[in-house]
């Protein structure tokens, strides 16, 4: 592909500002349609943004010749349906995170896709941002000695039902693959993934502390990395206040960050304290999508695939399988 024309399914709130002002920043690449189940939303998305097309049915946005690739960013419980259907149409998929419902939709996903020899892409766009890939670079250039374990602590305010009494899709299970944990404990098990290497032997305990809705709001769990070293984790989703700590403890020193608060990634050992102040871009997508482009085009690659993210959906569905042992 020389310049990539590209289509978004699902032009809610996080395509505003994240990623849909992004494929229209990036050289050789361009916004050509969009797409809502409420028509009159697309319209208007389309109208703000100047995209040239807008639709009301995923199908017809994917068989429109202009589009010649996918962005997916929907809730996940339709991300299965809409990737094969671009597969099968010929064109590379861009899919939010997580990559689908449970592992099996992932398997289903990255098969079709191998199939119909399209590449496949997920929103885990840490991986491509500077301040992220600061903590990467520390790492491999043995400021911190050899890792020997990481921890993540994440708390956050227990959600409130929308203005109709209902709950929001990222805690129904049906629609997001579990709860809160599904929806942002996956980035940081994903760039953990990209620190160290695949995950294993994990065990997990997840459960409903605070009883609201059918998804759990807690999980901790203990694993293993490729690399050798341990991880441990905790989020809780019915705390008193948002934050979230991530410590990466080596031989000689140890990295502190935070991977969705606006705060510095941290470097100590026993001289002290360094502070790396790397701000993150307005369009925090945009460097993500960028290695896309790159790579559609043949001038490099994007770091995060269906096969990486498969790996993140296998490890969370192993943490809180007990919770839903027989429903998935």
């Amino acid at each position: 592909m020389q310049d990539i024309r590209w289509g978004i399914i699902g032009c809610g709130d996080v395509t505003e500002v994240k990623s849909g002002p992004a494929f229209q920043r990036i050289e050789h690449s361009s916004l050509q349609a969009v797409m809502r189940r409420n028509g009159a939303k697309a319209k208007d998305y389309a109208e703000r943004h100047e995209v040239p097309s807008w639709y009301d049915k995923a199908e017809d946005l994917i068989q429109d010749a202009e589009v010649d690739a996918v962005y997916i960013a929907t809730p996940p419980s339709s991300h299965k349906e809409y990737t094969i259907m671009a597969a099968e149409a010929g064109k590379p998929v861009y899919v939010e995170k997580p990559l689908a419902n449970s592992t099996a939709e992932c398997e289903d996903m990255i098969e079709s896709c191998r199939k119909n020899e399209v590449p496949l892409f997920t929103a885990y766009y840490r991986r491509s941002l500077p301040r992220f890939n600061k903590v990467k670079e520390l790492i491999e250039s043995g400021k911190i000695g050899e890792v020997r374990f990481v921890s993540i602590q994440q708390t956050q305010q227990i959600v409130q039902k929308d203005e109709n009494g209902e709950w929001p899709w990222r805690v129904l299970p049906d629609k997001s693959g579990g709860g809160k944990f599904y929806d942002v404990g996956s980035h940081t098990l994903d760039f953990f993934d990209y620190l160290f290497g695949p995950i294993y032997d994990v065990k997990g305990l997840a459960v409903n502390l605070a009883d609201s809705y059918p998804a759990e709001d807690t999980v901790s769990g203990v694993w293993k990395f490729e690399s050798g070293a341990v991880g441990t984790g905790m989020w809780n989703f019915s705390s008193y206040k948002n934050e979230d700590v991530n410590r990466i403890v080596g031989t000689k020193g140890e990295i502190k960050f935070s991977m969705f608060d606006d705060k510095p990634v941290t470097l100590s050992d026993r001289s002290g304290d360094e502070l790396f102040f790397i701000e993150n871009p307005k369009h925090i997508q945009q460097n993500h999508i960028q290695t896309i482009v790159q790579e559609l085009r043949g001038e490099g690659t994007c770091p995060s695939t269906g096969e990486t993210a498969l790996r993140t959906n296998k490890v969370m569905e192993e943490l809180v399988k007990e919770y839903y042992q027989g429903n998935r």
